[in-house]
């Protein structure tokens, strides 16, 4: 898409000159994410308020010039690669965290703000936002909001959306909207911020949230659960997760995971041992020790080969470590891997760990499957030589139809974005697809906010 000299002297006039970059070697590197596919945009423009992220917008609408709204890559589904080229609005210099209303415990705070600079703003108020992404060190408050990402702490204290009082958006028709409410409870009108958080910037920009924050826990303790068996490891995820002291994560390694870990960390695990749990309680010194005592309790069962319990931090962060460096030992054995999330129903995830050594087993191709057992999210690792790539794609293509066919989802906090879009009518059908475009055309209807991604085309 060739952007026109008026254009980009709109565009300019939005946001000062420095801040629109049209040189193809300076827009080259905002054309990818963390999903390796790559498509250079025509212009990236930086915004540093709402009133120059709408005139952008406008800009864009008037044009008819596609804008893909980015925060820092860090998504593994393409949905901040400019697949039609156009404009990149990328939210870096819109990290402001503008308030803290500790008595409320509310935070308004802008989209490039990361999880983690908010977490420390946070935290010597004595209180903290429950997302935490993977990527907490990099990824922003805009992109986790985008693709409700949550990480392990979902399992006890929910995803963005439940964890999101207000936002502020620009539509794809440059106009303002002011969603939700500061206060905790309110039913009036329909649930817009909702609506957009999840929605991948398709409908709207997000230039500013008002976040939901948690007071700290005064304590936490980690534990490491080691079981014969995937069927072993499930039965105690439904053990933990049916008793009133819920874990704060509850973390899955299968047996391909363990045996790669072996192999290239020298990780000392006995042999017989094919799935791993971390479990972490949280609260307050006696809450804290009455919920490990419940959840080590609720771990125990036949299968169950070792446990082990950290009494300090050093003892915890070893606990942590295998899960901690799974991904790049993944990474490192096949760097082709395709990485998936998908959600079952919490009693099918043995099931869904047997189904997935299956699939692997019928295509030759290795499947890991890793993630926040507690509420049924798994990261599915599909491992592969580029010469295995067919048999790769048929692979996944397998992993979400059985998903579905399980009365799971096919992404649970990665987004659809372009890698999972042909995908979605696996899982809504066609009556429903239809409603769900004409939202987005009422929000969009030049089809100008991350064209492409998302929804499936008509």
């Amino acid at each position: 898409m060739a952007l026109t000299a008026d254009f980009i002297g709109q565009l300019r006039r939005a946001c000062a000159p420095p801040r629109v970059l049209t040189e193809a070697a300076e827009c080259w590197p905002y054309g990818y994410d963390n999903s390796r596919l790559h498509a250079p945009p025509g212009a990236v423009v930086f915004p540093e308020s709402h009133d120059e992220t709408a005139a952008v917008v406008r800009a864009c609408r008037e044009h008819r010039v596609a804008l893909t709204p980015r925060g820092r890559g860090t998504g593994t589904t393409g949905a901040a690669v400019p697949q039609r080229g156009g404009v990149v609005i990328s939210f870096e210099r819109m990290d402001r965290i503008l308030e803290l209303d500790a008595a409320n415990r509310a935070l308004r705070v802008q989209p490039g703000a990361t999880n983690r600079a908010v977490q420390e703003h946070c935290a010597g108020a004595g209180l903290f936002w429950p997302p935490d992404p993977g990527s907490a060190d990099y990824c922003t408050i805009g992109g986790n909001l985008a693709c409700n990402a949550a990480g392990p702490r979902a399992v006890k204290y929910g995803t963005p959306r439940e964890n999101t009082l207000r936002l502020k958006a620009v539509t794809g028709a440059g106009e303002t909207l002011q969603t939700g409410a500061l206060t905790s409870k309110s039913v009036v009108g329909l649930d817009l911020t909702r609506l957009l958080i999840g929605s991948e910037g398709t409908l709207a920009v997000i230039t500013e949230a008002v976040l939901k924050l948690t007071a700290l826990p005064a304590r936490r303790r980690a534990m490491r659960a080691l079981y014969d068996s995937a069927e072993a490891a499930g039965e105690a995820v439904c053990a933990m997760m049916s008793q009133p002291s819920l874990p704060c994560a509850l973390e899955l390694m299968d047996a391909i995971c363990l045996d790669l870990l072996r192999a290239q960390r020298g990780w000392a695990a006995p042999p017989k041992a094919r799935a791993l749990l971390m479990i972490e309680a949280d609260g307050g010194d006696d809450g804290v020790r009455e919920a490990a005592a419940a959840l080590r309790e609720a771990a125990r069962n036949a299968g169950l080969i070792a446990f082990e319990e950290a009494e300090t931090e050093d003892e915890s962060a070893r606990l942590w470590h295998a899960r901690k460096t799974l991904s790049p030992v993944l990474r490192n054995f096949r760097p082709c891997k395709i990485n998936e999330d998908v959600v079952v129903p919490v009693a099918r995830i043995a099931e869904l760990l047997r189904r997935l050594r299956e699939i692997g087993e019928r295509h030759a191709v290795a499947v890991a499957a890793f993630g926040h057992a507690g509420n049924g999210n798994l990261h599915v690792n599909i491992l592969h030589h580029p010469c295995e790539a067919r048999a790769a794609e048929n692979a996944l293509a397998e992993v979400f139809s059985t998903v579905v066919g399980m009365d799971g989802s096919i992404s649970g906090e990665h987004g659809i974005g372009l890698g999972k879009r042909d995908f979605v009518p696996l899982e809504v059908d066609a009556a429903t697809l239809e409603v769900m475009r004409r939202v987005r055309d009422a929000l969009d209807p030049d089809d100008i906010l991350n064209s492409g991604k998302a929804l499936p085309p008509r």
